[in-house]
């Protein structure tokens, strides 16, 4: 079906609307994030800063504990996507390539999962974490976050491993390769940049995660980068916004620089399931 050259330009329309609006609050942050308190202040507010300065990025090193707040974030990011990989990688295998009822039951109540808010989960997993003594602690938080990422881990790796032709582990096995030998020499490799995507997602996951943390972390020397970057909002409401804006872009870079890595992947994750069957 031909689309009218109208069409084309109000989908082109559409779509450069759609742009800019997603990328308006990015922009408005690095815009802020640049401006001197006399332009942050103006009646007139200007994208490009007038007199651009590093100032805000000073003052917002010199009040909060930035360095120690985006290490604290870096561990349980880290932790998180490492440990969901692990544990998601064979459940992923099985679920996919069992067709019983009981793996489909278990496909099934990992996509319901998806809809739970967090509140449903908070209380029961703070009980265990205090049980085990590991409240106001980053091996807790992390232990939180592989436990929130798993389910959509498990999600993206059914994906990947329904779109590796099951042919290719059935010729191995004729040509005399163990189970074992199969899933190392041929279905692991294949897997690999699926598994790659999906802990690299854990991690942005965890690196941008703030009502767990907030939660959970108590003492300032414990807490992540997205809690830290509330303090910068006075008692009475009022956000110190440029500092605010410098740290909260500073928060962004690692979000972005591995989207912009994985977007691809992550697409083609949710969809292999689906065009597969």
């Amino acid at each position: 079906m031909r689309t009218s050259r109208t069409g084309r330009a109000g989908q082109y329309v559409a779509l450069l609307a759609y742009l800019v609006f997603l990328a308006f609050p990015f922009l408005w942050l690095i815009s802020t994030a640049f401006k001197p308190p006399r332009e942050l202040g103006s009646l007139h507010p200007t994208w490009i800063p007038k007199n651009p300065t590093l100032a805000n990025f000073r003052q917002a090193f010199d009040e909060q504990p930035l360095l120690d707040a985006a290490l604290n974030s870096l561990i349980a990011a880290l932790g998180a996507a490492l440990i969901a990989v692990l544990l998601a990688t064979p459940m992923a295998y099985v679920m996919a390539r069992r067709r019983t009822p009981l793996a489909r039951a278990a496909t099934g109540w990992v996509v319901v999962s998806q809809a739970f808010p967090l509140v449903l989960v908070i209380i029961p997993l703070f009980l265990v974490l205090k049980s085990l003594r590991l409240i106001n602690s980053v091996p807790g938080l992390v232990m939180v976050y592989v436990v929130w990422a798993l389910p959509f881990a498990l999600w993206m790796l059914v994906g990947y491993v329904r779109a590796v032709p099951p042919e290719l582990e059935e010729a191995a096995a004729v040509d005399g390769a163990g189970r074992l030998r199969t899933l190392v020499s041929v279905t692991a490799p294949l897997l690999a940049p699926g598994i790659v995507a999906t802990g690299l997602f854990a991690f942005v996951t965890a690196w941008n995660e703030f009502f767990f943390a907030l939660v959970l972390l108590k003492t300032p020397e414990k807490q992540t980068l997205p809690v830290v970057l509330t303090h910068f909002i006075g008692a009475e409401g009022v956000a110190d916004l440029g500092p605010l804006a410098a740290a909260a872009f500073l928060a962004t870079l690692p979000s972005l620089l591995v989207f912009a890595v994985i977007q691809r992947r992550i697409t083609g994750g949710m969809l292999a399931g689906a065009v597969k069957n």
